[in-house]
């Protein structure tokens, strides 16, 4: 049966700030963050693939290498429905942005932690869902696409054309765990288009690289047969 794998090894930025690599291939995605403008982390639920997203654009901004964080997700519900959700426009997207948050909270501390990286952090962060994202130009960016198995081919098209001058753009998802239904993932398609483009790097990642318990990896492999 697979098991998570060990650490492998640590790497230190921003002083204090440090990144855990616990397989190669957590690795090599944070090489190939140095390589690429435009970076697909493909593969299972628990392998690293948004905490890596989210340690990459933190250490841009406290390096000062970047001077924004934008972060999108599908609005997609798996499988119920909650209705309505009232408040305003954050109040609204905080729930489908949560696991993001929860990114940073570890990386950097929580907000009431009176944390001087978690309040840069926190001031270089912008939600931008994709339905108010059309007109728009990233510059000086970090641009992170989490969840995109549950994009369209047309909002991963223009997620992908808002990046600015210095700017990367980060995109994760799991092919196989699409909330969407019906056919084929436009996710792969755009990657699989995507392929060999300069600028352009996949990291894939596969079930033995889960960083959960050990079950999540069990459990995968089974539901897949």
């Amino acid at each position: 049966m697979a098991r998570a794998a060990k650490k492998k090894k640590t790497t230190r930025t921003g002083g204090n700030f440090h990144i855990e690599f616990k397989n190669d291939a957590q690795s090599m995605a944070w090489a190939a963050f140095q390589q690429h403008s435009v970076l697909f982390l493909i593969g299972p639920a628990g392998t690293g693939k948004s905490f890596l997203a989210c340690a990459f654009a933190i250490e841009r901004i406290l390096q000062r290498e970047s001077k924004k964080i934008v972060i999108t997700r599908p609005i997609v519900e798996s499988g119920e429905s909650l209705g309505f959700l009232p408040g305003e426009f954050e109040n609204k997207v905080y729930p489908y942005m949560l696991p993001m948050y929860d990114c940073i909270d570890k990386l950097v501390g929580h907000p009431d932690d009176n944390n001087a990286w978690r309040d840069k952090v926190d001031k270089a962060v912008e939600v931008a869902p994709i339905a108010y994202m059309r007109g728009r130009t990233f510059d000086d960016s970090v641009c992170i696409f989490d969840e995109a198995q549950n994009a369209s081919m047309m909002q991963l098209k223009l997620f992908l054309t808002r990046f600015g001058e210095n700017s990367k753009v980060i995109i994760t998802g799991d092919p196989t765990q699409s909330d969407l239904g019906g056919g084929d993932v436009a996710l792969t398609n755009v990657m699989n288009r995507l392929k060999g483009v300069p600028g352009v790097g996949v990291v894939q990642f596969k079930a033995n690289s889960i960083v959960r318990h050990p079950l999540v990896s069990d459990i995968i492999e089974k539901l897949e047969e």
